[in-house]
């Protein structure tokens, strides 16, 4: 592996990990979401029919996973081509992109976004959560799982020469099912041959995430290696947090711009606000883990999009930074988070 060793691999190649400059380590670009299609409410559907209306705006807000046309990114490059222009402007430097085996990726895509607007797009390997396993995903050995993430970083996906520079994200329900844990067996081996960044879709479950790690680390994983995200709708309780941040996984919030009453997937959970985001990025911080936290806004619907008055890819360095400064969070942490520990993740051994 000396050829990807100290290097961070892009759509476009290898570069050096000094060049990413700021990092977004959960996004998506082009991909397809109908997977996890909610229905609307009963008298919603006219409005989920037609949603990109300004009245009907802040309803696409809180249940943006009810109307197929929303979850439909892929249809709009054109706008994500204008956005990562507007990232690059505004301080961004790179994205990684998670989109994974069940949800559209398109690596011909990325590449040519990447090669239109300067930013560094490092693709995923791997597979997203069960319900987009195929029967063929299902049936196939953990052995030849494997061979198949590691042919992705090494040679390329989907029948591209375009190779992923990270595995995942890698999706799991809770409780995780027989495939998923198949697909978490593959990964631990594919990064300890490739010594890979992975990024992993835990439940949502306050347990899930430690027995992703678990699973992880009996099958050989590099913890130290691996972004856990979503922790934003996952953990709440501060000691909770605590007790899974010393088991060494990077501490990913990255929901920035999702601000929502009612949770669909799960409504036992409160989403936090953006504000609340950053005061527990503070309590990390203060708690000494300030090399382990990284952030993204992980857009996977049209509606967070500028062009339908969302957020976009530039609201956390537009908008989050300034109040990470005010709340006490120095310049040197923030670029901790921003930079350099997205830098080190991505950096293959």
């Amino acid at each position: 592996m000396s050829k990807l060793s100290g290097k961070v691999q892009t759509v476009l190649g290898l570069v050096d990990p000094d060049q990413l400059g700021r990092t977004m380590t959960h996004e998506h670009l082009t991909m397809s979401f109908e997977c996890c299609y909610f229905p609307p409410s009963p008298g919603d559907e006219a409005v989920a029919e037609n949603p990109f209306q300004m009245q009907h705006m802040y309803w696409l807000r809180q249940n943006q996973y009810s109307c197929h046309e929303n979850l439909l990114l892929h249809q709009e490059v054109g706008a994500v081509r204008e956005e990562l222009l507007a990232y690059r402007k505004a301080g961004g430097g790179a994205i990684v992109e998670n989109t994974t085996t069940g949800i559209e990726r398109d690596m011909p895509t990325l590449k040519q976004l990447a090669k239109d607007t300067g930013v560094h797009i490092i693709a995923g390997a791997g597979y997203y959560v069960d319900c987009t396993h195929s029967e063929t995903t299902r049936k196939t050995s953990v052995e030849k799982l494997t061979d198949i993430i590691i042919s992705e970083v090494l040679h390329g996906a989907d029948g591209t020469d375009i190779r992923c520079g990270v595995i995942g994200e890698i999706g799991t329900g809770w409780p995780i099912t027989d495939s998923e844990k198949k697909v978490l067996k593959a990964t631990a081996h594919a990064q300890a041959q490739l010594g890979c960044p992975v990024i992993i879709h835990p439940g949502r479950d306050p347990a899930a995430p430690a027995e992703v790690v678990r699973i992880l680390q009996e099958a050989g994983g590099d913890i130290r290696k691996t972004v856990m995200s979503h922790l934003d709708r996952t953990i709440f309780d501060n000691g909770e947090l605590l007790e899974f941040a010393k088991l060494g996984s990077y501490l990913e919030y990255d929901l920035f711009g999702v601000e929502m009453l009612n949770y669909s997937y799960n409504l036992s959970v409160d989403m936090p606000s953006d504000s609340q985001r950053v005061q527990a990025l503070a309590f990390l911080v203060k708690e000494g883990y300030e090399d382990r936290i990284v952030i993204a806004h992980d857009i996977h619907t049209k509606n967070r999009l500028t062009k339908f008055g969302g957020h976009g890819y530039s609201h956390i360095l537009k908008n989050i930074v300034p109040k990470m400064l005010r709340r006490g969070i120095s310049q040197h942490q923030v670029d901790k988070i921003l930079i350099d520990n997205p830098k080190e993740w991505l950096t293959f051994k």
